[in-house]
């Protein structure tokens, strides 16, 4: 599925719930479905910067898909857990070049969540988009 397409899955997804607190609360239920990460894998290479909790960003190869950005991740804070399971559903197995076009500030706008984040999980987005991008344009 491309960008434009998970984006759509997840937009049905939480527009399709009533108010803030079922949003929040399948936020939630995102962050709490993150596969963990590998002890090793919790170190400051992968950690992300400019988050008011702990976030950790891993991206490698994927094994699926050729020229493809496999992303996983953790936090250790509930809702932020979930903005890391939405980014990684939106960009995991995804091409570089797909990544960077597309606009997740926007989308995130689109679908209400950027305006109900504090402006210090508003910082911890920017600052996982930003790491994602570093990564699709290293790649």
């Amino acid at each position: 599925m491309s960008v434009a397409d998970q984006a759509a899955s997840l937009r049905e997804d939480v527009t399709f719930l009533d108010d803030w607190e079922a949003r929040f609360a399948h936020l939630i239920d995102l962050g709490k479905a993150l596969p963990p990460l590998s002890r090793e894998e919790y170190n400051d290479n992968n950690k992300v910067r400019g988050c008011s909790s702990q976030v950790w960003l891993v991206a490698e190869p994927s094994p699926e898909i050729s020229g493809a950005l496999r992303l996983r991740g953790a936090s250790d804070a509930m809702i932020v857990a979930g903005l890391v399971a939405m980014l990684l559903h939106l960009f995991s197995d995804q091409k570089p070049g797909d990544i960077l076009a597309f606009d997740a500030p926007a989308f995130f706008r689109e679908i209400g969540i950027a305006d109900a984040l504090t402006p210090q999980r508003s910082n911890g987005l920017a600052s996982m988009l930003a790491r994602i991008r570093a990564h699709a344009s290293a790649a």
